[in-house]
């Protein structure tokens, strides 16, 4: 049996608990995905040092998966636009079941290895695409069968599984895995398992943005504001990394359509916004390199 589907041992009367010690138990337990995730930084590592040159050369993040795996994939894709400007053709998610497996269980989608190859092939992959595979299980059909059409293509392929010797770990050219064992609720990989794909996800897409010049410093500088909370952080992180006042920084944000790189250069570099643009664009938006720091 998979250590994922094996029923815990920490909780065996988890249904007799009282409230306060019941939530203590789920809690409790996500802390171990974290420090699972934690454990398995070099090889996530290893996965964003090959990706980020494929991504810089124009290529596309693609994530595979099914059911929670899937959606996580997706929830990641999506929220890679507001955070990071980062283009929506260039973060595509394939759920097993298609759009409508969001919502509900798409019977005998994950088990469809055929599908998975299909739905790889409808996107066209090419060398400098990485494909994400996502599994908790490690085995799902529809997930191997991306994997391996992605990697026929020579795209990057990542598989991620929540345990050991996994087929998707192994099928694809870098395999992660997050041995998160058993579920406090025997089989629900939706817990532990799916805390520690998000994490995974979360520092995998985060690592490959900053690497991509897309923060400076810590500060998410190609944010794109498309609320009034992020005009409001343009602004505040125009200041932080300018040491300008609040009027000043509005004034420039103002100039150049909100983009927090080109306000900072103009107000660091006394450049019009134009100018400013111009010599982010010579250095493949790097900000530090556009204001003549040394720091790599």
């Amino acid at each position: 049996m998979l250590n994922t589907e094996t029923p815990s041992r920490s909780h065996p009367d988890l249904d007799l608990y009282a409230p306060l010690d019941l939530v203590r138990a789920f809690t409790e337990d996500q802390v171990t995905a974290a420090q699972v995730v934690h454990a398995a930084a070099p090889q996530i590592a290893r996965a964003v040092e090959a990706a980020a040159p494929r991504i810089a050369a124009g290529g596309r993040l693609i994530y595979v998966g099914a059911g929670t795996s899937g959606r996580l994939g997706l929830l990641d894709s999506v929220e890679l636009w507001p955070t990071f400007t980062w283009p929506k053709d260039r973060a595509i998610a394939l759920l097993a079941g298609g759009r409508d497996a969001l919502f509900v269980a798409v019977e005998g989608a994950e088990d469809n290895h055929a599908q998975g190859a299909a739905d790889v092939h409808a996107v066209n992959p090419t060398p400098n695409d990485v494909v994400i595979g996502l599994a908790a299980s490690g085995a799902t059909p529809y997930v191997l069968g991306a994997l391996e059409a992605a990697r026929a293509a020579g795209a990057l392929t990542i598989g991620q599984a929540n345990n050991p010797n996994s087929a998707v770990a192994t099928a694809a050219e870098i395999g992660v895995t997050l041995d998160t064992g058993s579920e406090l609720v025997s089989g629900s990989t939706r817990l532990k398992a799916g805390t520690s794909q998000k994490i995974f996800l979360n520092t995998l897409s985060s690592a490959i943005m900053v690497r991509l010049h897309k923060v400076y410093g810590n500060l998410m500088v190609d944010v794109l504001p498309t609320n009034a909370k992020l005009f409001r952080r343009t602004i505040a992180l125009t200041v932080r990394a300018t040491g300008a006042d609040e009027a000043t920084a509005r004034t420039a944000l103002e100039t150049c359509n909100h983009r927090v790189k080109v306000a900072i250069v103009m107000i660091r570099r006394k450049l019009d916004a134009a100018s400013a643009e111009a010599k982010l664009t010579a250095v493949q938006g790097n900000l530090r390199a556009a204001l003549g720091e040394n720091k790599s």
